[in-house]
């Protein structure tokens, strides 16, 4: 059982895909675990990751960065809520 005072990280990333492989990335994207797309265009994607540390994101999003696909994966933003 996961701890109700532990702090709680969302990150915003931004995803770089090759055009033609965009939906495909889209997909997968869908499927990963604490991940949400958020928008996409001209294959940028717009994604939100949330776990319980900094840590956590980072994984997610150096999975996400080995992807069949994807050209590059950068966080763009972190808020911690207590």
């Amino acid at each position: 059982m996961s701890d109700p005072d532990a702090p709680y990280h969302v990150s915003s990333a931004v995803v770089v895909a090759m055009p033609h492989m965009q939906e495909r990335v889209i997909a997968q994207l869908a499927e990963m675990p604490n991940v949400e797309v958020y928008a996409h265009e001209a294959g940028k994607i717009v994604v939100v990751i949330e776990g319980t540390s900094t840590g956590m994101l980072g994984e997610i999003l150096s999975r996400i960065s080995l992807i069949e696909g994807v050209v590059a994966a950068n966080m763009v933003f972190e808020h911690v809520e207590a």
